[in-house]
């Protein structure tokens, strides 16, 4: 396995920095291990200093600070507030016993304003075991719904989007028929002005929640078809932003759990396929080479970048950021607590709920993959936790790369950005 470690500074530089970053403030906490790549052997007891200081780097005497220390997504082993005389202190004495990781999270109250941060020690991390367990009618119970989906007639529409069209990149609005008739998955699709024959694509798999989908241009204007999805059945170029927003607070709210309790009718059983048919969709595409297609997505998308690599034989390639829906059972043996919680409320556990998730947990997906993936992630993620991700990471037979941002949150630096889209084109390049 290749792996790829960057230990970047947390500085925060110039309007360039891309929107997804924290935002630099006249207040910084800074929360630092001891050890410079934040990685530990089990027993191990890490030292986390911790400072409040102005942005000239000047100590914020008698700062309030209120901390916790617990183990990845777990009720805290250690809590309290703290007044800071000269700006620093030093937490230690806690440590894990079992690979996985420890965070120090510190909040501090200055002139009535709130700051916060964390860092997190990882505990021989690549030893991490999800605790999911495989069905033994997995691949069947996808083979059957994968085959089923694909008797649909696709019915595929394409429609110029002129406003949003460049000089390099014309953008369409595209759908296609999945699942069941009447149910269509739309797109925003971006094809190169001057391509010359059967061009690249790459799938763009969405993160969380609803929301129109701009489309990727800069892959596009280097000769890729780009085509960036939404799973929840409505276009992704609506004009109103308030209908995806009003969708999202009402019928849409709870979906990463609706029939979670029936395999059958799980909401995601939809998604998964209907991203799988988007591959189809672009092998379809006189302009796209369906031997060069890949896929990527952040958080949900991450998650179902590493579904729709295993469902559809198309796909070369995948990238995820911070995959989520992994290892969905974690908290239930106080392993973490994977994203979307399905069992933070440990009563919710039933027998129906269990036997669904095994088939929906991407831990098992990821056990089966057998094209080249490359996955980033942070340790300081605080929506999807970094044991499930690594655990789902250490489950993957096919070649993959791993770039860790130890510091990171759940959101990207522009460096993430580049090696990922650089590390897609050199897979997809003839």
């Amino acid at each position: 396995m290749k792996k790829l470690a960057l230990y970047l500074m947390l500085i925060l530089v110039s309007a360039s920095v891309a929107t997804a970053q924290p935002k630099q403030s006249f207040i910084k906490v800074t929360v630092t291990p001891d050890h410079v790549d934040w990685n530990y052997t089990c027993g191990e007891k890490p030292k986390f200093a911790v400072s409040v200081t102005t942005c000239s780097n000047a100590p914020v005497e008698n700062a309030q600070i209120y901390y916790e220390i617990s183990e990845d997504f777990l009720e805290p082993l250690e809590k309290g507030d703290k007044t800071l005389k000269d700006g620093t202190i030093v937490f230690s004495g806690h440590t894990m016993k079992k690979p996985g990781f420890l965070r120090c999270r510190v909040w501090a109250k200055v002139d009535g304003k709130k700051y916060d941060e964390c860092a997190t020690a990882a505990f021989e991390k690549e030893k991490i075991e999800p605790k999911t367990v495989m069905p033994s009618d997995f691949a069947a119970f996808w083979q059957s719904e994968i085959e089923k989906n694909s008797k649909i007639d696709m019915l595929p529409k394409l429609e110029l989007v002129p406003e949003k069209c460049t000089p390099k990149v014309n953008v369409y609005s595209a759908s296609f028929q999945s699942f069941k008739k009447g149910s269509r998955i739309y797109g925003t699709l971006c094809v190169p002005v001057n391509h010359n024959g059967k061009c690249p694509a790459i799938l763009i798999v969405p993160g969380a929640g609803c929301r129109s989908r701009k489309g990727y241009y800069s892959e596009a204007e280097k000769g890729f078809v780009t085509f960036e999805v939404g799973i929840h059945g409505i276009s992704t170029v609506l004009p109103d932003e308030s209908i995806y927003e009003n969708l999202k607070q009402g019928s849409l709210l709870n979906y990463p759990s609706a029939n979670v309790d029936d395999k059958d009718n799980y909401y995601y059983k939809r998604v998964f396929v209907g991203c799988a048919r988007a591959v189809d969709f672009l092998a379809s595409l006189d302009f796209v080479d369906s031997e060069r297609i890949g896929v990527m997505g952040g958080s949900q998308g991450g998650a179902l970048t590493i579904t729709t690599s295993y469902l559809n034989p198309k796909v070369k390639c995948g990238a995820a950021f911070y995959p989520a829906m992994c290892d969905l059972t974690g908290y239930l043996y106080d392993q973490g607590n994977a994203w979307p919680y399905l069992f933070k409320n440990k009563k919710l556990a039933t027998k129906e709920r269990l036997e669904t998730v095994k088939y929906y947990d991407v831990v098992n997906f990821a056990r089966n993959l057998s094209v080249p993936i490359w996955v980033s992630y942070g340790y300081n993620d605080l929506v999807v936790c970094p044991t499930s991700i690594q655990g789902a990471i250490n489950e993957i037979p096919s070649q993959k790369e791993v770039m860790i941002v130890q510091q990171s949150r759940h959101w990207t630096y522009p460096e993430q950005n580049s090696a990922r889209s650089n590390w897609m084109m050199k897979q997809l390049k003839k």
